[in-house]
């Protein structure tokens, strides 16, 4: 592929992630175009259709995650600080917004994908390491899994809506106050909310 497609595959993509997240995932095509600043032909050429588009999109997402994973695994002190700051940037308005909108999707549009699927255990191999290493450290409780955090972001970023409203209202706060709860009792608190 040569660079000038190459980085308009890229900001197709960008675009329709920025799109999918504000919208849902059936915003009009000529929107992501319009955002991409690409012709609505140069988007049909590269995508043929809405399915082709969310694919990449959702698998664009896959690896933003991954990346970020990497990124706070790398950076942070210790790996609790690591999990705390990939959990809480996973979660924050705009990817989640985007976590909705694939969320509704039927399973066999994305999740049942052979390539998504072996990506997506790539990344949840990465989660799980990290977890045992906090836990080795001492940091979090041994009872707790990767599946939990897993679980503990789908409710906070594919399904806000079913969400109480206490919770939606402020759902960082509740999201931190779980999180804190997977700590191990010995570590030092990391969160000071006001009741």
């Amino acid at each position: 592929m040569r660079a000038d497609a190459r980085r308009n595959l890229g900001k197709i993509v960008e675009a329709a992630a920025e799109i999918m997240a504000e919208r849902g995932v059936d915003a009009p095509m000529e929107a992501v175009a319009r955002r991409a600043g690409v012709g609505v032909g140069t988007l049909y050429r590269r995508f043929p259709d809405r399915n082709a588009l969310i694919v990449a999109v959702g698998d664009h997402y896959l690896h933003t995650m991954a990346d970020a994973l990497d990124l706070a695994a790398s950076s942070a002190s210790d790996a609790w600080s690591a999990i705390w700051d990939f959990v809480t940037w996973a979660a924050e308005p705009g990817r989640a917004a985007l976590a909705t909108a694939l969320a509704v999707l039927p399973d066999e549009v994305i999740v049942d994908r052979e390539e998504f699927a072996r990506a997506r255990a790539r990344w949840v191999e990465r989660f799980d390491a990290l977890v045992r290493r906090a836990q080795s450290e001492g940091s979090m409780r041994a009872d707790v899994g990767v599946d939990d955090l897993i679980h503990l972001l789908n409710v906070f970023t594919c399904h806000p809506g079913r969400l109480p409203e206490p919770v939606a209202s402020r759902p960082v706060r509740y999201l931190h106050l779980m999180l804190d709860g997977m700590k191990a009792r010995a570590a030092t608190p990391s969160l000071h909310v006001a009741p």
